[in-house]
Parts: C-alpha cells; structure tokens; sequence
C-alpha cells in the first residue's frame, strides 16, 4: 500500500488528525471503534516519546546496543551483542545495490510497489493490509502513539524486547508485566488474566527475545483468535525466520481470517540488512490506515538500496537455509564452550542465547569488552545473566578464548 505523505509529527498533522478520531473510524472493527469516544495523545507526550529513546530502566532496543560501542577499547573481536546476522546480506543483495546506484536520485516509490506486491502474493495478502518502514522501530513507534497516546495499558511477557513498551511508558501509558514461566516461555493464561478495562494492546514477541524460547503454536493462535475479539495483539515475528518451519509459526493466517492482530516482520535478522533499515507489518486494512497516521512508511520512510537489497533477497530459500546452517554450527560450538565451563544455558530458537553467570552482569560485560567481546547482560529473576548473539565462527572462538580466562 503506497503512501507518499510526510509523516513527521507536528502541530499541523495533530489538528489535521483530530477528525480520525473524532469521526473517521466508523467502519472500524468493533475493537477499533472503541478507539473513536478517546482523545487523542497530547503533542507533549508524542515531543518527548519521538524525541527519547530512554526507559526508566535504562536504554530500550536499538539504544541499547548502541550505547555499548563507545565503550570498546582496543579492536572488537567479536560484535556479539545486537542480533545481528554476521554472515551478511546475499550476494545477490550485493549485486542488486550496486546495480542500483546510478538511480539513486530518484525516489523509489515504484521499487516499494514491487516489493509489497511481492510479499503479498507470496502470503497471500490484499495490499491493503501491509506496511513498510524503515525496520520495525517507526512501526513499534506508531503502534505506541495510535494505540496508547490516550493512556491505557500495555500487557507483555517480562522479560522480552521492551521497544514498544517502554515507548508507551514514555508517552504515560502503563506497562503491565507478566513474568515468564520457569521454562522461559510467554505465560499466556496470565497474560489474558492481566488485561482489564484499561488495556490497549497485548505485546508477543516470538521467539521471545532475549530468551529465545518460542510459545505453543496452537496455544498461541487460541490465546489470540479471544484475546483479539477484545483487545489488539502486536505479535512481534523478527526471529521467526531463523525457526525450521516458520510458516507453521507466523500468526499471519489469523490475520487473513479476520483477526485482530498486527504482525510485525523484518529485514533485519536472517536477511542481513539490519545497517540498511526496513521491516513491515501485517494487520486488517483499518488499523494500518490507523497506525498509517503517525508511523512513518512508504516512499518517503525507506531507501533505493534497502528496497533493492529487500525486493531481491525475499524468500531466497537457499541464502536462508545458508545463514542457518552456520548459525547453527557458530551456535552448537557456543553450547560447547558454555558446558565444557560448567555453565547452563536456556535452548535457543534464534540466533541468540541467554546464560545465566557467576559474576555480576556489568563487570562480566566490562571484562569481556576489554578483551574485544562485545555483550549484552541482564537481570532475569533477581540473577545475572548474558545475552550473547550467534557470529561467525571465529567470533566464537574469540569468546570462548576470552571466556575461559574469566570462567
């Protein structure tokens, strides 16, 4: 679906604004439609949302691993805490960036039209129904100030990627926080028990990051097909990729059969194009006319060579297959290093693994950064424990190296 207005949030798009919530959603769905008797969000609290990408409790998402590369001293041996695939984009990718850079003066809304058109016949979408942007965070940003500019709350497993949540704190919703199961999985019956009166929206990721765990499939589709009658569900899909069979996982048939749900989608993991910045989400026409309002998209939101690079490397099975292969091998070797030093480790679905340690999180981080390791740590149940993203195989070996001296 091609839009080529200027999203960018001021005064003017506030006023303009008003009438869709005042008198613009009458063919909504029912849930939506109960969006219609609430005031929209106040342009102090969009300022300070757009303007902060900061929790109460720290740095959220992209931030966050962000904020660790000004503290590498030396050379970074092994970049291993932003979930990045280290393998790279697709040679074919290459090519078709390269290819494309004499028309890099043009906008690239007829490259986008293919692009879209492409996912959607392969999901078997109406265009309607899709959103491009330039990776998920406009998108999680736009859901945030649709969805909760009017207060509410937000109902998550805890823990799991706090972008969109913390994002709904900053403009004053309420974050509900439901912990995790002693397997590390979405409780979803406690979940569905948290919503109340005030929830505007329930929060899946899966795989759940930074645990990696998946939910039950038919649970989950259980849990959304009620659920959805009441509240929307955001059910965050970017790892779903790295799954055996992700199509038996995607919620994206929910969505065809007329449910509530957004689902969001990225470039970012498998595909290798996280530097290049483009993902999209999923959901009934309505509501991605709704969140069309404030979350950047089209055009104007994404790049030629992020587009190129995307159009081209869709649904390459074989690059796919490729970069989980060696995923899978960087991956096993991890689970070797960890074992042979008498650590355990939650299974992964991703390319990602939580352990828990035998220090504090901060100065296992620190002491590994000044070996050329980058990492993530985090609380999980009152204890310390490490994110470390899958790399090349030497990146893996230059951990396990530097984890021996500390272990």
């Amino acid at each position: 679906m091609m839009r080529t207005t200027n999203k960018s949030i001021n005064r003017r798009d506030w006023l303009k604004t008003t009438a869709l919530f005042t008198g613009g959603l009458t063919m909504l769905p029912p849930v939506l439609q109960g969006l219609q008797a609430a005031p929209t969000a106040s342009e102090a609290a969009v300022t300070s949302l757009v303007s902060s990408g900061l929790s109460a409790n720290g740095l959220t998402g992209l931030q966050a691993d962000a904020a660790l590369e000004p503290r590498i001293s030396g050379v970074l041996k092994a970049r291993l805490f932003a979930n990045e695939n280290p393998f790279g984009p697709s040679p074919v990718a290459k090519k078709a960036i390269t290819d494309t850079l004499d028309n890099g003066y043009q906008y690239p809304f007829m490259l986008l039209k293919d692009l879209e058109a492409k996912i959607c016949a392969y999901e078997g979408l109406d265009a309607k129904m899709l959103m491009t942007s330039a990776g998920s965070s406009p998108l999680l940003l736009g859901t945030a100030i649709t969805l909760l500019g009017n207060g509410g709350n937000i109902v998550s497993a805890d823990p799991t990627y706090d972008d969109l949540p913390t994002r709904c704190e900053k403009i004053k919703a309420t974050w509900i926080k439901v912990p995790l199961k002693p397997d590390y999985t979405h409780d979803l019956d406690a979940m569905e028990k948290a919503i109340n009166k005030d929830t505007r929206l329930v929060y899946i990721c899966n795989p759940n990051n930074p645990t990696g765990t998946i939910v039950d499939v038919a649970k989950l589709k259980d849990f959304c097909e009620r659920v959805s009658k009441k509240v929307p569900v955001f059910v965050d899909e970017a790892y779903i990729d790295y799954l055996p069979d992700p199509a038996a996982t995607t919620l994206i048939e929910s969505v065809k059969k007329g449910q509530n749900l957004i689902i969001a989608r990225t470039f970012s993991k498998v595909y290798g194009l996280a530097g290049l910045r483009i993902g999209y989400v999923i959901a009934q026409p309505a509501m991605i006319d709704l969140l069309g309002e404030y979350a950047a998209s089209g055009g104007y939101a994404l790049s030629l060579p992020a587009i190129t690079a995307a159009l081209a490397s869709y649904n390459d099975k074989a690059f796919i297959a490729e970069v989980k292969k060696k995923m899978e091998a960087s991956k096993s070797f991890l689970y070797e290093t960890l074992k042979s030093e008498g650590y355990t480790y939650i299974p992964s679905h991703t390319n990602f693994v939580m352990f828990p340690l035998k220090m504090e999180g901060p100065r296992f981080v620190e002491e590994m950064m000044k070996r050329g390791v980058g990492l993530r740590n985090w609380k999980l149940n009152n204890e310390d424990w490490c994110r470390i993203s899958i790399g090349r195989m030497d990146e893996m070996q230059a951990f396990a190296a530097a984890f021996k001296e500390l272990s």
